[in-house]
């Protein structure tokens, strides 16, 4: 059973000379420089980021000194669950004063994350004592551990949340 290959045929003569041509703009593909350089690259290629991202500091909040941290104009947004306090900015859409958890902003979403609520009655007023979920049943004891490592694997851990009273203030003397 040999193999015979005919290019007296027109149609054979003209598929071999167009898989030639292909071959040839693979292996030779045209030069050509473009006739602008692109207005980012005018001042030269640098892969140094534009800005340096700020910085995040492990801090100690309080219910109240976490609140402020809730997004609106444009700032920093941090929640915490079980006492700890994760810096969700990324997740703006999420988390922004639009988004579908933005009423945890700012807040301790423990409860409503381990009820799976999104209602405002699962956030302890700020001026409370922190939530100490003892009345959680095991199913939401699971949906509570289970946000607690998305947060962990997803976003940066940048402090713990601790009662009202419980930061050392400083007194400036």
């Amino acid at each position: 059973m040999a193999l015979s290959l005919d290019f007296g045929t027109p149609v054979n003569s003209a598929l071999l000379i167009y898989i030639l041509y292909s071959v040839q703009r693979i292996v030779f593909p045209p030069i050509s420089n473009p006739k602008t350089v692109p207005h980012e690259f005018r001042k030269g290629y640098s892969w140094m980021p534009k800005t340096h991202p700020p910085s995040v500091l492990f801090k100690t909040y309080t219910p109240q000194t976490l609140a402020p941290f809730d997004g609106k104009d444009g700032g920093r947004i941090l929640l915490a669950i079980n006492s700890i306090v994760f810096d969700v900015t990324a997740g703006r859409n999420f988390y922004g004063p639009d988004g579908m958890y933005g009423n945890f902003a700012g807040r301790d979403a423990s409860r409503g994350m381990a009820k799976q609520s999104f209602d405002i009655e699962m956030l302890t007023p700020i001026d409370q004592p922190l939530d100490k979920l003892d009345d959680l049943r095991p199913d939401e004891m699971y949906h509570f551990l289970g946000w607690i490592e998305h947060f962990s694997n997803k976003y940066v851990v940048c402090g713990k949340l601790a009662e009202n009273d419980g930061c050392l203030k400083v007194v400036h003397g």
